[in-house]
Protein backbone atom coordinates (compact mmCIF):
# COMPACT_ATOMS: atom_id res chain seq x y z
CA UNK A 1 0.00 0.00 0.00
CA UNK A 2 2.81 2.44 0.83
CA UNK A 3 2.13 5.63 2.76
CA UNK A 4 2.10 9.39 2.42
CA UNK A 5 5.58 9.49 3.98
CA UNK A 6 6.96 7.82 0.86
CA UNK A 7 6.97 11.40 -0.42
CA UNK A 8 10.39 12.61 0.83
CA UNK A 9 10.16 15.20 3.58
CA UNK A 10 6.54 14.52 4.55
CA UNK A 11 6.04 13.61 8.20
CA UNK A 12 2.91 12.70 10.15
CA UNK A 13 2.18 13.04 13.86
CA UNK A 14 -0.77 11.62 15.80
CA UNK A 15 -2.06 12.46 19.28
CA UNK A 16 -5.20 10.94 20.75
CA UNK A 17 -7.17 10.72 23.97
CA UNK A 18 -9.31 7.73 24.94
CA UNK A 19 -11.15 6.74 28.09
CA UNK A 20 -12.76 8.93 30.76
CA UNK A 21 -15.19 10.34 28.19
CA UNK A 22 -12.56 10.88 25.46
CA UNK A 23 -12.52 9.35 21.98
CA UNK A 24 -10.84 11.88 19.73
CA UNK A 25 -7.50 13.07 18.46
CA UNK A 26 -5.39 15.18 16.12
CA UNK A 27 -3.27 14.29 13.10
CA UNK A 28 -0.73 16.74 11.67
CA UNK A 29 0.89 16.43 8.26
CA UNK A 30 4.15 18.39 8.41
CA UNK A 31 5.74 19.07 5.00
CA UNK A 32 9.24 20.40 4.36
CA UNK A 33 9.64 24.20 4.25
CA UNK A 34 8.64 25.73 0.93
CA UNK A 35 5.88 23.23 0.19
CA UNK A 36 3.12 24.61 -2.04
CA UNK A 37 -0.47 23.74 -1.22
CA UNK A 38 -4.15 24.17 -1.97
CA UNK A 39 -7.48 22.61 -1.04
CA UNK A 40 -10.85 21.63 -2.47
CA UNK A 41 -13.96 21.27 -0.29
CA UNK A 42 -16.87 19.35 -1.83
CA UNK A 43 -18.83 18.11 1.16
CA UNK A 44 -21.95 19.96 2.27
CA UNK A 45 -21.05 20.17 5.97
CA UNK A 46 -17.38 21.12 6.33
CA UNK A 47 -15.55 22.30 9.45
CA UNK A 48 -12.46 24.07 8.11
CA UNK A 49 -9.87 26.72 8.98
CA UNK A 50 -7.69 28.89 6.69
CA UNK A 51 -8.87 27.18 3.50
CA UNK A 52 -9.58 30.51 1.78
CA UNK A 53 -5.88 31.38 2.07
CA UNK A 54 -5.05 28.44 -0.22
CA UNK A 55 -7.02 29.71 -3.19
CA UNK A 56 -4.77 30.23 -6.26
CA UNK A 57 -5.84 33.89 -6.47
CA UNK A 58 -4.58 34.77 -2.97
CA UNK A 59 -1.18 35.90 -1.71
CA UNK A 60 -0.12 32.72 0.10
CA UNK A 61 1.65 29.97 -1.84
CA UNK A 62 3.18 27.81 0.87
CA UNK A 63 1.70 25.62 3.60
CA UNK A 64 3.52 25.04 6.88
CA UNK A 65 1.34 22.21 8.23
CA UNK A 66 -2.08 20.65 7.75
CA UNK A 67 -4.11 19.83 10.85
CA UNK A 68 -6.81 17.15 10.81
CA UNK A 69 -8.82 16.82 14.00
CA UNK A 70 -11.84 15.42 15.71
CA UNK A 71 -14.23 17.60 17.67
CA UNK A 72 -16.12 19.18 14.76
CA UNK A 73 -15.75 22.99 14.71
CA UNK A 74 -14.48 22.90 18.31
CA UNK A 75 -11.56 20.76 17.21
CA UNK A 76 -10.27 23.47 14.88
CA UNK A 77 -8.77 25.04 18.01
CA UNK A 78 -6.00 22.46 17.68
CA UNK A 79 -4.64 24.42 14.70
CA UNK A 80 -3.56 27.14 17.14
CA UNK A 81 -1.20 24.68 18.77
CA UNK A 82 0.33 23.70 15.44
CA UNK A 83 0.72 27.37 14.62
CA UNK A 84 2.51 27.98 17.91
CA UNK A 85 4.95 25.14 17.23
CA UNK A 86 5.68 26.49 13.74
CA UNK A 87 6.23 30.02 15.03
CA UNK A 88 8.64 28.76 17.68
CA UNK A 89 10.58 26.97 14.96
CA UNK A 90 10.63 29.89 12.53
CA UNK A 91 8.27 28.38 10.01
CA UNK A 92 5.74 30.67 8.36
CA UNK A 93 5.01 33.56 6.05
CA UNK A 94 7.62 36.25 6.68
CA UNK A 95 6.30 39.60 7.90
CA UNK A 96 8.01 42.51 9.70
CA UNK A 97 8.89 41.26 13.16
CA UNK A 98 8.47 37.54 12.59
CA UNK A 99 6.53 34.87 10.74
CA UNK A 100 2.85 33.96 10.41
CA UNK A 101 2.52 30.18 10.01
CA UNK A 102 -0.05 29.09 7.43
CA UNK A 103 -1.90 26.18 9.04
CA UNK A 104 -5.03 25.06 7.22
CA UNK A 105 -7.19 22.62 9.16
CA UNK A 106 -10.30 20.51 8.87
CA UNK A 107 -12.24 18.50 11.44
CA UNK A 108 -14.53 15.50 11.60
CA UNK A 109 -17.55 15.14 13.85
CA UNK A 110 -16.86 12.78 16.75
CA UNK A 111 -18.41 14.77 19.60
CA UNK A 112 -19.73 12.63 22.45
CA UNK A 113 -18.57 9.32 21.03
CA UNK A 114 -16.38 8.70 24.05
CA UNK A 115 -19.27 9.52 26.37
CA UNK A 116 -18.54 13.20 27.11
CA UNK A 117 -19.55 15.85 24.58
CA UNK A 118 -17.10 18.36 26.11
CA UNK A 119 -14.00 16.22 25.45
CA UNK A 120 -12.60 17.55 22.19
CA UNK A 121 -9.13 18.40 20.76
CA UNK A 122 -7.26 21.31 22.28
CA UNK A 123 -4.45 23.61 21.14
CA UNK A 124 -2.03 21.58 23.27
CA UNK A 125 -2.98 18.44 21.36
CA UNK A 126 -2.30 20.25 18.08
CA UNK A 127 1.10 21.35 19.37
CA UNK A 128 1.94 17.81 20.53
CA UNK A 129 0.91 16.26 17.20
CA UNK A 130 3.07 18.76 15.30
CA UNK A 131 6.04 18.09 17.58
CA UNK A 132 5.48 14.35 17.12
CA UNK A 133 5.56 14.75 13.35
CA UNK A 134 8.75 16.83 13.50
CA UNK A 135 10.46 14.19 15.63
CA UNK A 136 9.90 11.46 13.01
CA UNK A 137 12.56 10.40 10.53
CA UNK A 138 12.09 10.75 6.79
CA UNK A 139 10.06 7.86 5.37
CA UNK A 140 8.74 6.78 8.77
CA UNK A 141 5.85 4.34 9.22
CA UNK A 142 2.49 6.07 9.67
CA UNK A 143 0.05 4.98 12.35
CA UNK A 144 -3.19 3.62 10.91
CA UNK A 145 -6.67 2.89 12.22
CA UNK A 146 -7.73 4.18 15.62
CA UNK A 147 -5.10 6.90 15.98
CA UNK A 148 -4.98 10.68 15.71
CA UNK A 149 -8.00 12.24 14.06
CA UNK A 150 -9.28 8.74 13.28
CA UNK A 151 -9.66 7.83 16.96
CA UNK A 152 -13.36 8.73 17.09
CA UNK A 153 -14.15 8.20 13.41
CA UNK A 154 -17.15 6.08 12.38
CA UNK A 155 -18.65 4.98 9.08
CA UNK A 156 -22.03 3.79 7.83
CA UNK A 157 -24.23 6.25 9.76
CA UNK A 158 -22.33 5.56 12.96
CA UNK A 159 -22.56 1.77 12.78
CA UNK A 160 -18.89 0.84 12.36
CA UNK A 161 -15.44 2.11 13.22
CA UNK A 162 -13.55 4.27 10.75
CA UNK A 163 -10.00 5.51 11.04
CA UNK A 164 -6.75 6.64 9.47
CA UNK A 165 -5.50 5.10 6.25
CA UNK A 166 -2.65 5.87 3.88
CA UNK A 167 -1.27 4.75 0.51
CA UNK A 168 1.19 5.82 -2.18
CA UNK A 169 2.33 5.15 -5.73
CA UNK A 170 5.55 5.94 -7.59
CA UNK A 171 5.22 6.86 -11.27
CA UNK A 172 7.69 6.01 -14.01
CA UNK A 173 9.04 9.58 -14.04
CA UNK A 174 10.02 9.41 -10.37
CA UNK A 175 7.02 11.34 -9.10
CA UNK A 176 5.66 9.96 -5.83
CA UNK A 177 2.02 10.55 -4.94
CA UNK A 178 0.78 9.69 -1.46
CA UNK A 179 -2.45 10.16 0.45
CA UNK A 180 -3.59 10.10 4.05
CA UNK A 181 -7.31 9.80 4.82
CA UNK A 182 -9.43 10.23 7.93
CA UNK A 183 -12.54 8.14 7.20
CA UNK A 184 -15.63 9.27 9.12
CA UNK A 185 -18.14 8.78 6.32
CA UNK A 186 -21.90 8.64 6.07
CA UNK A 187 -21.48 5.82 3.56
CA UNK A 188 -19.79 2.45 3.36
CA UNK A 189 -17.31 1.02 0.86
CA UNK A 190 -18.71 0.07 -2.53
CA UNK A 191 -19.95 -3.49 -2.99
CA UNK A 192 -21.57 -3.67 0.44
CA UNK A 193 -25.23 -4.30 1.06
CA UNK A 194 -27.08 -3.50 4.26
CA UNK A 195 -27.46 -7.26 4.86
CA UNK A 196 -23.70 -7.83 4.60
CA UNK A 197 -22.82 -4.93 6.84
CA UNK A 198 -22.14 -6.80 10.07
CA UNK A 199 -18.96 -6.34 12.10
CA UNK A 200 -16.17 -8.45 10.69
CA UNK A 201 -18.30 -9.97 7.91
CA UNK A 202 -16.83 -8.12 4.93
CA UNK A 203 -13.25 -8.34 3.72
CA UNK A 204 -12.03 -5.24 1.93
CA UNK A 205 -10.31 -6.32 -1.25
CA UNK A 206 -9.53 -4.96 -4.67
CA UNK A 207 -12.25 -7.21 -6.08
CA UNK A 208 -14.91 -6.07 -3.67
CA UNK A 209 -13.84 -2.43 -3.89
CA UNK A 210 -14.43 -2.48 -7.63
CA UNK A 211 -17.79 -4.25 -7.64
CA UNK A 212 -20.89 -2.42 -8.88
CA UNK A 213 -22.63 0.21 -6.79
CA UNK A 214 -24.69 -1.30 -3.98
CA UNK A 215 -26.84 -0.06 -1.13
CA UNK A 216 -25.08 1.41 1.90
CA UNK A 217 -28.17 1.36 4.06
CA UNK A 218 -30.10 4.11 2.30
CA UNK A 219 -33.13 5.50 4.05
CA UNK A 220 -33.53 2.34 6.15
CA UNK A 221 -30.32 3.10 8.10
CA UNK A 222 -31.81 5.76 10.30
CA UNK A 223 -29.75 5.30 13.45
CA UNK A 224 -26.60 7.26 14.09
CA UNK A 225 -26.05 10.97 13.67
CA UNK A 226 -25.82 12.27 10.08
CA UNK A 227 -22.64 14.24 10.77
CA UNK A 228 -19.76 12.89 8.76
CA UNK A 229 -16.61 13.73 6.86
CA UNK A 230 -13.75 12.15 4.93
CA UNK A 231 -10.62 14.27 5.20
CA UNK A 232 -7.68 13.69 2.87
CA UNK A 233 -4.18 15.06 2.42
CA UNK A 234 -2.57 14.27 -0.93
CA UNK A 235 1.18 14.90 -1.16
CA UNK A 236 3.60 14.71 -4.06
CA UNK A 237 7.24 15.49 -4.72
CA UNK A 238 6.34 17.03 -8.11
CA UNK A 239 6.80 20.70 -8.90
CA UNK A 240 3.30 22.18 -8.93
CA UNK A 241 2.03 25.72 -8.58
CA UNK A 242 -0.96 26.61 -6.41
CA UNK A 243 -3.46 26.34 -9.27
CA UNK A 244 -2.14 22.87 -10.16
CA UNK A 245 -2.40 21.84 -6.50
CA UNK A 246 -5.99 23.07 -6.50
CA UNK A 247 -6.78 21.06 -9.64
CA UNK A 248 -5.09 17.99 -8.14
CA UNK A 249 -7.14 18.31 -4.95
CA UNK A 250 -10.30 18.55 -7.06
CA UNK A 251 -9.37 15.49 -9.12
CA UNK A 252 -8.57 13.55 -5.94
CA UNK A 253 -12.19 13.75 -4.83
CA UNK A 254 -12.86 11.07 -7.44
CA UNK A 255 -11.04 8.68 -5.12
CA UNK A 256 -13.56 9.39 -2.36
CA UNK A 257 -16.44 8.77 -4.77
CA UNK A 258 -14.88 5.49 -5.94
CA UNK A 259 -14.36 4.23 -2.39
CA UNK A 260 -17.53 5.25 -0.56
CA UNK A 261 -21.25 5.00 -1.28
CA UNK A 262 -22.59 7.63 -0.89
CA UNK A 263 -20.03 10.44 -0.76
CA UNK A 264 -20.04 14.27 -0.91
CA UNK A 265 -23.49 14.44 0.64
CA UNK A 266 -25.05 17.38 2.44
CA UNK A 267 -24.13 15.59 5.68
CA UNK A 268 -20.46 15.04 4.74
CA UNK A 269 -17.67 17.60 5.00
CA UNK A 270 -15.43 15.91 2.44
CA UNK A 271 -12.22 17.94 2.04
CA UNK A 272 -8.97 17.26 0.16
CA UNK A 273 -5.71 19.17 0.67
CA UNK A 274 -2.87 18.87 -1.84
CA UNK A 275 0.78 19.49 -0.97
CA UNK A 276 3.63 19.65 -3.51
CA UNK A 277 7.18 19.59 -2.16
CA UNK A 278 8.63 20.55 -5.55
CA UNK A 279 11.69 18.35 -5.93
CA UNK A 280 10.82 16.52 -9.19
CA UNK A 281 10.02 18.54 -12.29
CA UNK A 282 7.33 17.37 -14.69
CA UNK A 283 7.95 17.34 -18.42
CA UNK A 284 6.76 20.74 -19.64
CA UNK A 285 8.66 20.74 -22.94
CA UNK A 286 5.42 21.45 -24.80
CA UNK A 287 1.72 21.75 -24.02
CA UNK A 288 0.94 18.13 -24.80
CA UNK A 289 3.68 16.95 -22.41
CA UNK A 290 2.48 19.33 -19.70
CA UNK A 291 -1.08 18.08 -19.96
CA UNK A 292 -0.07 14.43 -19.98
CA UNK A 293 2.11 14.86 -16.91
CA UNK A 294 -0.59 16.59 -14.91
CA UNK A 295 -3.35 14.20 -15.96
CA UNK A 296 -1.20 11.20 -15.05
CA UNK A 297 -0.35 12.67 -11.65
CA UNK A 298 -3.96 13.62 -10.90
CA UNK A 299 -5.25 10.20 -11.93
CA UNK A 300 -2.71 8.61 -9.61
CA UNK A 301 -3.84 10.92 -6.81
CA UNK A 302 -7.44 9.72 -7.16
CA UNK A 303 -6.24 6.11 -7.08
CA UNK A 304 -4.19 6.51 -3.89
CA UNK A 305 -7.03 8.38 -2.18
CA UNK A 306 -9.33 5.43 -2.83
CA UNK A 307 -6.73 3.02 -1.45
CA UNK A 308 -6.06 5.20 1.60
CA UNK A 309 -9.77 5.29 2.43
CA UNK A 310 -10.12 1.50 2.16
CA UNK A 311 -6.95 1.14 4.24
CA UNK A 312 -8.44 3.39 6.92
CA UNK A 313 -11.58 1.25 7.13
CA UNK A 314 -9.63 -2.02 7.11
CA UNK A 315 -7.21 -0.77 9.78
CA UNK A 316 -9.86 0.45 12.24
CA UNK A 317 -10.48 -1.73 15.29
CA UNK A 318 -13.65 -2.08 17.37
CA UNK A 319 -14.28 0.32 20.24
CA UNK A 320 -16.69 0.29 23.16
CA UNK A 321 -17.45 3.47 25.12
CA UNK A 322 -20.29 4.67 27.35
CA UNK A 323 -21.81 6.16 24.18
CA UNK A 324 -21.94 2.91 22.26
CA UNK A 325 -20.24 -0.12 20.75
CA UNK A 326 -18.63 0.38 17.35
CA UNK A 327 -17.58 -2.78 15.52
CA UNK A 328 -14.82 -3.30 12.99
CA UNK A 329 -16.24 -3.21 9.48
CA UNK A 330 -13.92 -5.44 7.47
CA UNK A 331 -10.77 -7.45 7.28
CA UNK A 332 -7.39 -6.56 5.85
CA UNK A 333 -6.75 -5.29 2.34
CA UNK A 334 -5.71 -8.08 -0.02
Amino acid sequence: MGSITDVPGIRVGHVQQTGDGWLTGVTVVLPPPGTVGSVDVQGGGPATHETDALDPTTLVRQVDAVVLAGGSAFGLASAAGAQRWCEENGRGFSVPGGVVPIIPAAAIFDLGRGGDFSKRPTPDMGYAATAAAAAEKDGHAVGRGNVGAGTGALIGRGQFKGGVGTASVTLDNGVVVGALAIVNALGLPFGTTAQLAEPGSVRLSEERASTPRASAGGSEASHGEPLNTTLVVVATNAVLDVAECKRTASASHAGIARALNPSHTLADGDTVFCLATGTVALDRSDEAARQLGLITLQSAAADVVRLAILDGVASAGPVSTPAGDYGAYGGQMR
